[in-house]
This record gives structure tokens, sequence and C-alpha cells, in this order.
């Protein structure tokens, strides 16, 4: 009797025993679920991309893209759908301001010609299928635009192949006039694969951040971007 009454004792006075510490409010804390996924200091893969460095609205966007339906992904859309619009900002931001080095390349199984292909698109477009040069958009150096054009250089090729393929299947909108969906769909299945090549053949300078603005007026309307 005396050693059940002993475990009854211990059980009662367990949960008090193992009450958690309280967690600090940080950001940090705040946004661990996202860096569960978005690790600041991987490359990220197909399906979790790295995030950090990107322009804050362009993170924002993409936010509330999730919330109103206009990307699908459950996990995403479970993560924001109940969150206000000041902490998708927060968060926003938050990613905005890290800059941890990136990996080296990884091996590509993209053949030379497909990598020139990939660059010639990249700086010069293709004006016959009326598809810009990324490089107006995006920045001479890829490395987006503030406040809400995303830089490419340093994601992987899976991923990239994976948001063409998004864009084209409508997976994945913007406001309207929706143009990278409207360049997806001009560009061939090769094409994408040597966009996505070269893309992910670069190397990133842990340096680098997003343009403050473009040489030029953006090449067409796009609705995601602030009037």
């Amino acid at each position: 009797m005396r050693i059940f009454s002993c475990i009854f004792a211990a059980l009662l006075a367990g949960p008090a025993l193992a009450a958690p510490a309280s967690l600090p409010d940080t950001v940090e804390q705040r946004v661990a679920a996202c860096i569960a996924c978005h690790k600041a200091n991987e490359q990220g893969d197909a399906f979790f991309p790295r995030i950090a460095g990107k322009p804050a609205t362009y993170l924002y966007n993409q936010l509330l893209n999730f919330k109103q339906g206009r990307r699908n992904y459950p996990m995403m859309t479970y993560m924001v759908e109940q969150l206000p619009d000041a902490y998708l900002r927060e968060i926003a931001q938050y990613f905005s301001e890290q800059h941890a080095p990136y990996p080296p390349p990884a091996a590509s199984s993209a053949t030379p010609q497909m990598i020139e292909r990939g660059r010639v698109l990249v700086h010069q477009g293709d004006p016959s299928r009326k598809v810009p040069a990324c490089v107006a958009c995006h920045g001479e150096t890829m490395t987006g635009v503030a406040p809400a054009i995303p830089g490419l250089i340093g994601l992987p090729r899976d991923y990239i192949n994976a948001q063409f393929g998004a864009w084209r299947n409508q997976k994945r909108r913007a406001h309207a006039p929706d143009c990278m969906a409207d360049v997806a769909n001009r560009l061939s299945e090769a094409d994408v694969a040597a966009v996505s090549g070269w893309l992910a053949a670069q190397p990133a300078d842990p340096n680098m951040r997003p343009a403050t603005s473009l040489p030029k007026p953006l090449p067409m309307e796009c609705g995601g971007l602030p009037k």
C-alpha cells in the first residue's frame, strides 16, 4: 500500500515538476516553425526554398498568396490562414534580414548547350516569343529588386522547374496581370530546363543583396508589384 501511495503522490507531483519554462517572446521563437523547413543556412530543395534575404514585400506577398488561395500548398495555408497581416509583415521582414552564406552549386546533369541557352534567355530573353530577359525584372545580378522582386540565384534547379510548372497549371498565381504565368507559358520545356540549369549552376556571393532599383522600366506589367 505504501508503494502505491508513493507512486500516486509522484503522479500528482509530476505535472508541477515537469512544467516547461516560459519561452522568450522573440521573433526568432515565433518563426521557429518557419525555420524548421526554411532553414536560413541551407540551399533548400524543390519544396522548401531558401527565403532568407528575399525582399520583404515579396515575402509578404507570397504569404498573402498562400493565405488567399493564389498559391496552393496545404502546409503553408494552414500555417498562415489565421495570422493577421501585421504578423505576416513581421515574418517577412525577419527573413529579409537574414543573410547566411550559400552552399556551393549542386551537381547538375545540364549539358553545356543547355547552360548556354539558359544564359542567353537570362540575359537576352527571346524576342520571337515575347519573352523578356530575366535580368530585366530580377536585376542584372539576379539577386532581386526591392521591394517586391525576388532573387533567383541560389535556388535549386528542381525548385525553379517546379515553380514554372505551378505557373503553367495555375497552382501558383499572382494578382492580374500575372506576368510570370505569361512568361512560363511562352517558354518551351527545354527552355525552362535551360534557365533553371544556368541559374542553379551560378555560385552565390554571400554579400549580394537585392538591388534598390532597375535601370529601365519593367518590360511587362506585373500585378503583384506595388504601384
